[in-house]
């Protein structure tokens, strides 16, 4: 075979490559059919849930402007400019009946958008498609939110006319950001750990996440957890070779650990508020504002005390830290994979905030 035909026969085997290579990607991308199945069994999609239908009897109805820009397209697509209006900012309130449509992600002006400002003011920027995610995953509130009501008073009395501050719901970039973004209660003269970016290839929320299902493939996790086979085993992965809640088992999941610490110190906040504020409290996480009066003492949250008028509301600047981390922690279930070190820190730091007003128990615990 001459020299001619040898090159002529790589090219086309090259080539052949190529093409199976190509088949091979578009067989494994999914169809317009699953995307669309993905979407629609998705949470940003459920018409009927409260995120979407909770100011359908206001009047006017209306998503109001501090809300519109994560519960409403509309007000998505203002945040972002698309209809005309001030980049980054929410000029009006929104319409209401509307979910995340596929084009509140797939328009003009996503794909620049690439710096996210959190509730601390501080800015990341030369993100990817993640930043549309994070921006509506990274709380309403942070360390700076809290200083500004707790700052220079006496810890161990209530703020008058204070309630709870509430970081809001899945903050999941907030959570992964650590120390970069402020979302917990950080204490003045500790250190906190930064973004968690897990492996090079899962740092970002499509990364694990599928970005239309919200859903995450086990089989993602696999390749270096190889306990995981489905949803469940998750809970169980463990990198740490600590064993931060000083239980003996070294083999639990990490998500084990920071349920230890978040129990104690929801135990540590009741005994607080008793010992130290004179009034029992109870946590609901399903009832707003979340942290009510335990009239009966009971360590229950009873249908007649999960009410506005029995809110809680005896805030001191330690009482309200301490809590705020709880909800902080407590509302993002996936923290024990977005950041569980900075959690940990957390959760320790107000065990031992709370610590030098009541006993709390802390024993074996250890600060990561």
């Amino acid at each position: 075979m001459t020299s001619r035909n040898i090159l002529i026969a790589m090219t086309l085997a090259f080539l052949l490559l190529l093409m199976l290579f190509a088949l091979r990607e578009q067989a494994m991308r999914p169809s317009v059919a699953q995307i669309s199945d993905g979407w629609f069994s998705s949470a940003h999609a459920d018409a009927s849930s409260a995120a979407f239908t909770d100011w359908d009897d206001t009047d006017p109805p209306s998503v109001p402007v501090r809300c519109a820009m994560c519960h409403s397209y509309y007000g998505f697509m203002d945040y972002l400019g698309v209809d005309g209006s001030t980049v980054g900012k929410v000029d009006k309130e929104a319409k209401i009946g509307s979910v995340l449509f596929c084009n509140t992600c797939h328009n003009p002006a996503t794909p620049g958008y690439t710096t996210v400002e959190f509730p601390s003011g501080v800015k990341l920027s030369e993100l990817g498609p993640e930043a549309a995610c994070m921006t509506c995953h990274h709380g309403r509130e942070s360390t700076v939110g809290v200083n500004k009501v707790t700052s220079g008073k006496p810890l161990d009395a209530p703020i008058e006319k204070q309630g709870f501050i509430n970081p809001h719901y899945f903050p999941a970039s907030a959570t992964q950001a650590g120390a970069l973004a402020q979302g917990a209660y950080q204490y003045d003269g500790q250190t906190y750990v930064g973004r968690f970016e897990h492996t090079k290839t899962m740092q970002t929320c499509y990364q694990c996440h599928d970005p239309h299902s919200l859903e995450i493939d086990p089989r993602t996790c696999s390749p270096c957890h190889s306990n995981v086979v489905d949803n469940d085993d998750l809970r169980d992965v463990r990198e740490a070779k600590v064993d931060y809640d000083g239980d003996g088992d070294v083999k639990e999941g990490i998500a084990a650990e920071l349920d230890d610490y978040t129990g104690r110190l929801y135990q540590a906040i009741r005994d607080y508020a008793a010992g130290a504020l004179g009034a029992p409290i109870v946590y609901d996480e399903s009832a707003y504002p979340y942290f009510f009066v335990d009239t009966n003492n009971d360590g229950r949250t009873d249908e007649q005390e999960a009410t506005n008028a029995n809110r809680y509301t005896l805030w001191s600047p330690r009482l309200l830290r301490a809590a705020y981390n709880y909800q902080f922690a407590h509302k993002d279930p996936g923290g024990f994979v977005h950041n569980p070190k900075y959690l940990l820190q957390v959760t320790y730091d107000s065990l031992a905030d709370l610590g030098q007003a009541v006993a709390v128990d802390m024993q074996g615990l250890v600060r990561p």
